[in-house]
């Protein structure tokens, strides 16, 4: 077994189950309930989500042109759920962080059945021989496995053992951010050869993808009239999506096992800072006098 096929066995799998296992620990069943008291907001972030990037993601593709695996790497990325730092971003920009965790969990379930059909028919639309490489139906539960397996298990440490999980918390948000580095590392790394060929190729599509994804985010709540602090939280769970996952799965010889599909996330993951940490500043900055702004606009 070489280095590289013993990264992306298992150090890589067992880096994104630390990092749901953390997300885990940090929900109860009242995040989940807290959806009836916020469903429009819920549910437009969703079909955000889940509707409108896939599609805007391939407008994208097919306009710039992208190579048939960099096109499925990034429709990979688009159909990915919303990533960990999406609550620190909202966080940071005076956002409803409540809903972010309850659209982080519900994104993860819904990612199981989505994340599959969008992969396939990206696979089916790009690449010729694609079944050979597909992320096939049956192999649902081995991403359910990734996903939903370590939050389950995260949240039944937090209902048995609530202290120790406020405890771990901290601890496993680093780790996670380490990991995460790590991860588009390894991606980057197996790829060098080609590495500055894939930053021309993919770099302003994913700057693009995420400016136009935490705009989304953001822009039809408010057109909806949903309030701010849900708007933002929406923004950040549409716009930072889990490059994270996209490359475990991208590189996972269980599944898609193609270091060129998991440039687009890699790459991704490093230039969403900059439209993300922007963004954040620029929507705390408004939110500082709501009152003074509704006054003059109304």
């Amino acid at each position: 077994m070489t280095s590289s096929s013993v990264v992306t066995t298992v150090f890589l799998p067992i880096a994104l189950g630390v990092i749901m296992l953390g997300l885990g620990m940090s929900l109860t069943m009242r995040d989940f309930k807290r959806v009836a008291s916020v469903p429009k907001a819920t549910v437009v972030a969703l079909v955000c989500q889940v509707v409108l990037l896939p599609a805007i993601c391939l407008g994208l593709v097919v306009l710039f042109g992208l190579a048939p695996t960099l096109a499925v790497g990034m429709m990979l990325l688009a159909a990915s759920p919303g990533g960990t730092t999406a609550n620190l971003f909202s966080h940071l920009a005076g956002g409803d962080v409540a809903l972010n965790i309850t659209l982080t969990a519900i994104n993860a379930v819904i990612a199981v059945i989505t994340l599959p059909i969008v992969v396939n028919l990206s696979l089916s639309g790009f690449m010729d021989g694609g079944e050979e490489l597909g992320l096939q139906f049956d192999k649902m539960l081995q991403v359910f496995a990734i996903v939903l397996v370590p939050v389950a298990i995260g949240m039944l440490v937090r209902r048995r053992f609530p202290a120790f999980a406020d405890r771990m918390l901290r601890p496993l948000k680093i780790a996670a951010i380490v990991f995460m580095v790590a991860t588009i590392a390894v991606a980057v790394f197996q790829e060098r050869a080609n590495i500055g060929g894939y930053l021309q190729a993919v770099g302003a599509i994913a700057l693009l993808f995420c400016v136009i994804s935490l705009s989304v985010g953001y822009a039809i709540p408010r057109l909806l009239k949903i309030g701010r602090g849900q708007a933002i939280a929406s923004s950040m769970e549409v716009g930072i999506h889990n490059s994270t996952l996209a490359i475990t799965i991208a590189l996972s010889p269980a599944l898609l096992n193609n270091a060129q599909m998991a440039v687009p996330a890699a790459v991704y993951g490093v230039v969403m800072f900059i439209p993300a940490g922007v963004f954040a500043y620029w929507v705390s900055r408004r939110t500082k006098h709501p009152v003074h702004q509704e006054a003059a606009t109304g």
